[in-house]
C-alpha cells in the first residue's frame, strides 16, 4: 500500500489516523487491518451489505477497457483533474483504469480506488504505482479524513452526496460520469438490455444540488466498432450481466455502437 495514500486514510471504527506496520494498517487505538497479498486493504469493517461485481464481471470489464473503447472518458477526466494535486479518489473504481489515467495526467496526485468488489480491487491495486486500493461501501462513511481530498471521481457509481462533501477539500472537485439516454442504444435495442432510468437526472440532482454547485456539463461521445467478444464483454461488465448470460448473445458483428456519457464537474458549496 502506497504510504502517501495511507496518510489520507482513517480507521473505519474510530476514525483515527492509520499507519503502516509491516503488512498491516493500524490506528492509535489498536484497530488493525491486514493488507491482502494482492495489495488492497479491507476497510469496510464488515459494514458492506454487498460484494460488488463478480470475478466474471470484472474480467469482462478488464477485457473491454483494455481495447481502449472508453479512453475518451479517461482522457476527459484526466483533463478536468489536471493541476489539482493531492489525493484523487475513485468511488466504485472497478479495475482502476480511469484513476490511472488521472494520475498519469497530474504527477502531483496520488490515487485511491474504492470499491466493494474484491476481484476488482485485486486489479485496481496494480493499476498505478501512485495508487492504493481499499474495500469500502460507497453508501457508508468513507474511510477518509474530513475535507482532505482534492478530486473525487464517480463513473457510473453510487453518489453519496453527504460523504462526498465531507471528504472533499473546500476547493475540491467532484467529477461525475453518467450515461446519456442513447448510451449503447444499438445493443440495448438488439439485445433487450437494461435502459437508462428516465428518473436518473432527478435523483442525481437531489443527491448533489444541496451540497455542490455544478460548474460545467460536458457531453462525451464516441462510435465503437465491436466484434462478438467485445459485445459479450460490454454486456458482461454492466448491470445487464445480472440478468443475461453474455454467452447467449446472438448478434451479427462487427457492429457500430454509440457510447454517449455526460461529465458533470461540481465544486462544494
Amino acid at each position: 500500500m502506497n504510504r502517501d495514500v495511507v496518510a489520507y486514510l482513517r480507521c473505519p471504527v474510530c476514525h483515527e489516523t492509520l499507519g503502516t506496520t509491516g503488512r498491516t494498517l493500524r490506528c492509535p487505538r489498536g484497530h488493525s487491518f491486514d493488507i491482502a497479498r494482492q495489495g488492497y486493504v479491507d476497510l469496510s469493517a464488515g459494514r458492506s451489505p454487498h460484494t460488488g461485481d463478480t470475478p466474471e464481471m470484472v474480467a469482462a470489464r478488464d477485457a473491454f477497457l483494455a481495447k481502449g473503447h472508453y479512453e475518451f472518458v479517461s482522457a476527459a477526466l484526466a483533463d478536468a483533474a489536471a493541476g489539482a494535486g493531492g489525493l484523487a479518489v475513485d468511488v466504485g473504481a472497478g479495475t482502476g483504469q480511469h484513476l490511472a489515467a488521472v494520475l498519469d495526467g497530474d504527477p502531483g496526485l496520488v490515487g485511491l480506488a474504492l470499491d466493494a468488489s474484491k476481484p476488482a480491487l485485486r486489479r485496481a491495486a496494480r493499476a498505478h504505482d501512485r495508487a492504493g486500493a481499499v474495500r469500502a461501501d460507497a453508501w457508508g462513511r468513507l474511510p477518509l479524513a474530513d475535507h482532505d481530498t482534492a478530486v473525487l471521481l464517480d463513473v457510473f457509481a453510487p453518489r453519496n452526496g453527504e460523504e462526498f462533501h465531507r471528504v472533499l477539500r473546500p476547493d475540491g472537485l467532484l467529477l461525475v460520469v453518467t450515461p446519456e439516454p442513447d448510451h449503447l442504444t444499438e445493443l440495448v435495442d438488439a439485445l433487450g438490455l437494461l435502459r437508462v432510468d428516465p428518473d436518473k437526472e432527478d435523483r442525481l440532482a437531489a443527491s448533489l444540488d444541496r451540497r455542490f454547485v455544478l460548474e460545467r456539463r460536458q457531453s462525451l461521445r464516441s462510435t465503437l466498432r465491436l466484434d462478438r467478444a467485445e459485445v459479450a464483454a460490454v454486456v458482461g461488465m454492466g448491470p445487464s450481466a445480472w440478468h443475461r448470460e453474455p454467452a447467449a448473445i446472438d448478434l451479427a458483428t462487427p457492429v457500430e455502437v454509440t457510447a454517449a456519457v455526460r461529465l458533470d464537474r461540481y465544486r462544494p458549496r
